[in-house]
């Protein structure tokens, strides 16, 4: 399916209106009368021991009304999903530069601004580790009683050392990439509410409202349910909001000040605080042999996860299945390390380290490809794994096409058909080329770490059939896919659905919306649901009305008769004969193999892109980029192209300019102007999706989640079209243009210019 060719069955977004008329609400515009303001003290400095913070005077300005520290915390001073290693507040030893001191509650955002001008701190300097590389000498200061080791992945299998033996071609590359940002236009904040019964309401943008929960009352030393989580809709996230951020802080305010508390950064804030994608630097060898056949594959990751884990783990072990992809490899080494410093925090971002492995992998197939005189795309396919193959880590896994579907679909492009290099007649110093690269991306947490779905279906009093999920609606359109889920699954009326999400006081557990896992657990769920949810309706009628149940079907307004369409019973009437649910829980599918972080269902994704490259100045324009993507049954044809070219967007920065800068623990890219994110003159002109939806007999896992596909293969792409047409490989992700100027095309268009005038 040609997604771009489906504009006629798109269906409007339930929340599109109000998006577009500026009506719909951030959750960080949200306030009552009379809240309070609060800011946040931070450090300052990237690495010291703290002796002491001076608040005596803050808090006796007038309008200050709570000030609190380390000490004022009643229960876990620490959060983190996988290891809650970062202090609230710190005690003792400062780690990177945006660590939070101390935190105000004041009748106005400029008092309490204020108040933290004079807070002050007393501090013992200690040497900045601000690379791996610092963090990891013998005699580098410990950041974490552990060490400055967060965590190591090895994969091995078969003979490496007789795999290169065997290998006719080698090649050993180093690939490093940025310290991208999230860039979310709501930056991070929520409104905090003690209620009079005892409990506190928090409206915060998250991806997991449970999880937030469960770590609040980890701080605050209440119970989970004494604490109410209202998460969507929140403006973007892409994993930046996975993690705590402002709510520690405004939860404790609330409960000391006894009234509502407002907490919102400030864009210069954001950066500092805020979570990053992982800084990294793989270093691969990989050998063929005279066939293009794989014999021999390894590599070392070293990741940037800056001062606390947040899910620094969980990434690195992405990142390292990722460095094997979709194809097949009979001897492989891998070794990852993901590494403590003193620079800001890295975590979660769409793509998890796929997007950094695959830059890596990919750019091996094309330099082998070049040495071994084989075409690049062909090279690919005798590599690439068959529907029953194993997964990269060996693990069994739910069979699997995709990457044979997307290699094929992929040359239908007409970028496919365009010359790899072309140089402008009117100007010579613009070339042009084109690149391909293939990427196998799984779904869900993986082996080993807990990954819960579940959902509910209700009959509400006033007749609605409610879905209930506890996902959160963060601008991917999850809420547009479950209305067209429900209506496939009732042929009912708009007006009879009622969608519930994001409330922890009104829908199920049911995971994290992460890992492009929601669409999918949303899909097996509504599977588990719907048939003894209609049966129940369907009894229920009968009883009313008389009616045989096998001639029921669900319909608009009510339950309609099979063949004529008369209505029966109407919802509401169903709804007074009492309270209808059901309910389900389950696990995300896991690989039977205990293989740590091992994916069982996986999409695949190729990317062929076209660029202009100015050797003049170095700059790089992408004017071409089809996608094909093999992910299942498309549900939502505007959400799947949205979220593909959304994700293909965010690459493009990934790969051309985007790179929050640090310079010894000190964030050198302070604020947007300084940092170049993609805008709509960026955008190629020429973008099409390609939707491959066929999946193997048998295959009863439902549509698998794009959210972070479109952004994981367009990087070695873009970087194997600068090659073909400027002759300079990437390794250092943003693009370096110095790298990219031809002293020739300089003289050239200075020849053109002198002639030009003289004429």
């Amino acid at each position: 399916m040609k997604l771009n060719d489906t504009a006629a069955s798109w269906r409007k977004r339930p929340d599109g209106s109000a998006k577009i008329d500026g009506s719909f609400q951030y959750l960080t515009d949200k306030e009552v009368p009379g809240c309070l303001h609060a800011r946040v003290k931070r450090s300052g400095i990237p690495h010291a021991r703290l002796r002491r913070v001076y608040t005596a005077e803050a808090e006796a300005m007038p309008g200050v009304r709570a000030v609190l520290t380390a000490d004022d915390v009643p229960g876990l001073n620490g959060f983190g999903i996988a290891d809650p290693n970062q202090p609230v507040f710190v005690r003792d030893h400062i780690r990177f530069e945006a660590d939070a001191v101390a935190a105000v509650a004041a009748d106005t955002p400029e008092i309490a601004q204020a108040a933290l001008d004079v807070i002050t701190i007393d501090v013992e300097p200690l040497p900045v580790l601000d690379t791996p590389e610092k963090a990891l000498h013998p005699e580098a200061v410990k950041l974490h009683p552990d060490g400055n080791i967060l965590h190591e992945t090895f994969h091995e299998r078969g003979d490496i050392q007789a795999g290169f033996a065997e290998a006719a071609v080698v090649v050993e590359e180093t690939y490093e990439t940025p310290r991208q940002m999230h860039v979310f236009m709501e930056m991070e904040g929520g409104l905090f509410v003690p209620e009079t019964d005892g409990t506190l309401t928090v409206y915060a943008p998250t991806q997991h409202g449970y999880k937030d929960r469960m770590q609040l009352s980890r701080i605050l030393g209440w119970e989970e349910e004494q604490i109410r989580i209202v998460s969507s809709p929140i403006g973007g996230s892409f994993g930046g909001k996975d993690e705590l951020n402002v709510q520690p802080f405004g939860a404790l305010l609330a409960l000391a000040t006894g009234q509502p508390v407002k907490i919102h950064y400030s864009r210069k804030e954001s950066v500092r605080a805020g979570l990053k994608r992982h800084p990294m630097k793989i270093t691969m060898r990989t050998g063929v042999d005279k066939d293009g056949l794989i014999t021999a594959h390894e590599a070392l990751l070293v990741s940037d996860t800056g001062a606390y884990a947040t899910l620094g783990g969980p990434v690195l072990q992405f990142a390292t299945e990722h460095t094997i992809s979709g194809y097949i490899m009979p001897n492989v080494r891998i070794e990852g390390l993901a590494v403590y410093t003193n620079n800001g925090i890295s975590g979660e971002f769409r793509g998890f380290g796929g997007n950094q492995a695959l830059f890596a992998l990919e750019g091996q197939m094309d330099r082998l490809a070049e040495k071994l005189g084989v075409d690049p795309w062909e090279m690919r396919r005798r590599n690439l794994r068959q529907e029953n193959d194993p997964g990269p880590l060996g693990q069994r896994v739910a069979p699997n096409d995709g990457p044979r579907g997307v290699w094929e679909a992929v040359q239908q492009s007409p970028l496919w058909k365009r010359p790899s290099f072309s140089r402008d007649k009117q100007e010579p110093w613009i070339v042009r080329g084109t690149g391909a690269s293939i990427a196998m991306h799984g779904s869900g947490l993986g082996y080993g770490i807990p990954d819960p779905a579940g959902g509910e279906l209700r009959l509400t009093p006033e007749g609605k059939i409610e879905a209930a999920f506890g996902h959160e609606e963060f601008g991917q359109g999850l809420v547009g896919t479950l209305e067209i889920m429900l209506l496939r699954h009732f042929h009912c009326a708009e007006n009879d659905l009622l969608m519930t999400i994001g409330d922890t006081s009104t829908v199920p557990k049911s995971g994290s919306s992460t890992a492009s896992r929601s669409t999918n657990m949303i899909w097996q769920a509504l599977e588990y649901l719907v048939p003894p949810f209609k049966n129940t309706l369907f009894k229920r009628a009968s009883a009313l009305t008389g009616a045989a149940v096998e001639n029921m079907e669900t319909g608009a307004e009510g339950i309609r008769h099979k063949k004529s369409g008369a209505l029966l019973v109407s919802y509401r009437r169903l709804a007074a004969e009492g309270s209808l649910k059901e309910s389900t829980e389950f696990h995300f599918p896991l690989t039977p193999d205990p293989v740590m972080g091992g994916h069982f269902l996986y999409g695949s994704t190729a990317v062929i892109a076209e660029v202009e490259v100015n050797q003049l100045t170095g700059t790089v324009r992408v004017t071409g980029a089809d996608h094909a993507v093999a992910a299942g049954s498309v549900v939502n044809p505007l959400g799947y192209l949205g979220q593909i070219e959304g994700g293909s967007i965010m690459a493009l920065g990934f790969t051309l300019t985007e790179d929050a800068v640090m310079n010894d623990g000190v964030y050198q890219t302070g604020n947007l102007d300084a940092y170049l994110i993609p805008t709509i003159q960026d955008v190629p002109k020429h973008q099409a999706v390609e939707a491959v939806e066929r999946l193997p007999e048998g295959d009863t896992y439902g549509p698998r989640g794009v959210g972070e596909i479109g952004s994981v293969a367009l990087a070695p792409a873009i970087c194997e079209a600068i090659y073909q047409a400027a002759g300079v490989r990437v390794t250092k992700l943003p693009v370096e243009r110095e790298k990219l100027i031809r002293e020739e095309a300089l003289l050239e268009a200075w020849m053109d210019a002198e002639g030009a005038e003289t004429g």
